[in-house]
């Protein structure tokens, strides 16, 4: 059994990692401050710390004898990025350098970090490779992008093993429809419920690779109980195309167009080769079989 600490543990992606590591038999610890995550969603087995990631001396005690630290606790709202910069940058990179200093300080053997496809920006090149060129639309793909160099570095300059998941669109249960930059099958499922039109953004045909929760909690595990840990960067995604057109036909029912965005990208596809081949994984939930357990629900 193992002391784990989990950062966002009261989050969509977070309380999902807590109950199989829980389920598993480890000794988890929750940081969350409850600015997205609920209260609801926190394992009663696991030990709650109501904290903010951006107070350092908060969290630093919290750290003492953890092994593996899953840094996920983050404001991942696209628009608020643009709206309030400052106060998600203090967040999404001062809370991640926060996370990292205090895990190098207390001598954890690995931190997992939470990133994102924003990182990558609009590239017109498909699948998205780690290798490629970042140039991300948005302040909260800056962020991310910064965390996973913050990463790269702790783990060169201070020997803090770390890694950097390239989280793609994750999707399934307890992911809302609420705050500033919700995912449109939630959004969808709502307006369903209510019996209202499903809201399209533009021509509809922008496209997401939609990767279930489940699988992205086994990447996660499988990310730390592997040999990786010198601030590699690894995509997280399912390889597949699906377009906001493509989930209103799955799904049925009226729509209605209204503007689009900026900051966001038009289509993503993630190559996963390199998860494949360093951490043995591969995404399990087929697309349509995660949206009827969702409709189902």
């Amino acid at each position: 059994m193992s002391k784990l600490l989990v950062t966002g543990g009261a989050g969509f992606i977070g309380s999902h990692l807590v109950d199989k590591l829980v389920h598993d038999g480890h000794e988890v610890v929750i940081i969350d401050n409850l600015s997205t995550g609920k209260k609801e969603y926190i394992n009663p087995r696991a030990r709650f710390e109501q904290k903010d990631i951006r107070d350092y001396a908060s969290i630093e005690p919290v750290f003492k004898g953890v092994e593996a630290v899953f840094h996920l606790a983050a404001d991942a709202r696209l628009q608020m990025s643009i709206d309030d910069p400052l106060t998600t940058h203090a967040t999404n990179v001062t809370g991640t350098l926060n996370v990292l200093y205090a895990a190098h300080k207390a001598g954890v053997k690995k931190v997992v970090f939470a990133s994102s496809c924003a990182v990558y920006g609009d590239i017109e090149k498909l699948p998205l490779k780690e290798t490629m060129q970042c140039s991300p639309l948005s302040p909260y793909g800056l962020h991310k992008y910064m965390g996973e160099q913050y990463c790269r570095v702790f783990a060169n300059l201070f020997c803090l093993p770390t890694v950097a998941l390239r989280f793609f669109n994750v999707f399934g249960p307890r992911k809302t429809a609420d705050g500033a930059y919700p995912m449109v099958i939630p959004i969808f499922l709502k307006q369903r419920a209510a019996g209202e039109s499903m809201t399209i953004v533009g021509d509809g045909e922008q496209t997401r690779d939609y990767v279930h929760v489940r699988d992205v909690v086994a990447a996660c595990v499988a990310a730390w109980q592997s040999a990786v840990g010198g601030g590699e960067i690894i995509n997280i995604g399912n390889g597949r195309q699906i377009s906001i057109n493509d989930i209103a036909r799955m799904l049925g029912g009226p729509t209605k167009t209204i503007p689009e965005r900026k900051g966001e990208m038009r289509f993503i596809e993630a190559s996963n080769a390199k998860a494949k081949r360093l951490l043995k994984w591969k995404p399990k939930v087929k697309f349509e079989d995660g949206l009827r357990e969702l409709v189902g629900s």
